[in-house]
């Protein structure tokens, strides 16, 4: 058993690490594993794979790296998670702009490359240097006039964008847009800026409406589902329509099996057919309990950066899954964006570990916070007379 009066790495993290917010990390990891189970081995057989577990195993395997960096960078300090941060954001802008290069194509984009026989999405792995870059970015401005941290904000999400947008991937481009712009809101700007950053995200919206084939179709078939091809979506509806309340029971459900990603984007929906809504409340509420609890832990610090970089974080967090489950219910037109830590994918499951793992490192009590002390023996007060 681990000892309050030790001094060692472990004890130090043991002690001061949130211990719920990784319970809970751990429960949706396990909790992918479990849906992957459910809704993959149908995928698997419509695509001709041999293996009906292709899917499971695979994603029980990529849990492995996942929890490792999970609790692995949850040992390193603010300090060393802003190294961490900008090394990261320095190769994730190269394997960017290779990815252009020489990634293959699928769907009209490219955002896959190989790495040592892997495929890797790097942009899923650009978000969390993001958020962290931008926290301190935005944090030393305000404690050092001199260094113009907006503007080098404002430069950051200008070549991230770019990258994004060349890929093209419009849903990770929105969420760091959104991330960013949250962050310079809590960072105190003005409401000019608020004004003009409204107004310049809705001529982006506009022009990508107007200029981009892709999002046109999307938005017109979420607008008006006569417009064109709604299967995916429908065929999301229908399985919760067919699941209830209570759900059809683990492996019942049946549009899984004519759902195209029914394991990756639109698992929430498996969800929904085989365990009901009951189940689906419950996750959206643990998504929900690492978010409010994360802004929580946000909302005490007094460091600048570990505040604004640690909502940079929990924020990504809320809003993918939100998007997710959203464009599964049909209140957003789809993203391709996957649920974190419930969709398969090994680039997004250990990418997002990567992120909580910096949350949970900047969240621990510090130091100055918490203080491990030996205990004091006490001996009597000689008697007087």
């Amino acid at each position: 058993m681990v000892s309050r009066a030790e001094r060692n790495p472990v004890a130090d993290w043991w002690f001061t690490v949130d211990k719920l917010l990784l319970i809970a990390f751990l429960a949706l990891i396990f909790g992918g594993i479990v849906l992957s189970l459910a809704a993959s081995p149908a995928v698997a057989e419509r695509i001709g794979i041999a293996d009906s577990y292709y899917f499971v195993k695979r994603q029980a395997i990529f849990a492995i790296p996942g929890v490792i960096t999970l609790i692995g960078v949850s040992f390193l300090s603010p300090k060393q998670i802003r190294r961490m941060a900008l090394v990261g954001f320095v190769v994730c802008v190269g394997l960017l702009i290779l990815t252009l290069l020489v990634g293959p194509e699928v769907k009209g984009s490219r955002r896959w490359i190989t790495i040592l026989g892997m495929s890797v999405q790097p942009s899923e792995f650009m978000k969390p240097m993001f958020a962290v870059l931008v926290g301190f970015l935005l944090a030393e401005g305000q404690k050092r006039p001199d260094l113009p941290g907006r503007s080098f904000s404002m430069l950051l999400l200008g070549i991230v964008a770019a990258l994004f947008v060349a890929q093209p991937d419009f849903g990770q481009t929105m969420l760091i847009c959104l991330t960013w712009a949250g962050l310079f809101f809590i960072s105190g700007m003005s409401w000019m800026w608020i004004l003009a950053f409204a107004g310049a995200g809705a001529g982006g919206i506009l022009s990508a409406y107007a200029l981009v084939p892709h999002v046109r179709s999307r938005i017109e078939r979420f607008m008006n589902p006569e417009a064109g091809d709604t299967f995916q979506v429908q065929t999301a509806q229908e399985a919760f329509i067919n699941g209830g309340w209570w759900g059809q029971g683990p492996g019942e459900g049946t549009f899984k099996r004519i759902l195209p990603d029914s394991h990756t984007d639109f698992v929430f929906a498996v969800l929904g057919e085989e365990f009901g809504l009951i189940l689906c409340m419950f996750l959206a509420l643990v998504f929900a309990f690492v978010v409010l609890r994360g802004m929580s832990h946000a909302l005490k610090e007094n460091d600048g950066y570990v505040r604004l970089a640690a909502t940079g974080l929990i924020m990504q967090f809320g809003l993918q899954s939100c998007i997710n489950m959203a464009v599964n219910l049909h209140l957003m037109p789809a993203k391709g964006m996957t649920l974190p830590f419930i969709s398969y994918g090994g680039s997004s499951l250990v990418a997002v570990a990567l992120s909580m793992g910096m949350l949970l490192a900047l969240t621990r009590k510090r130091p100055d916070q918490t203080r491990f002390v030996a205990p004091i023996e006490f001996s009597p007060l000689p008697s007087r007379g």
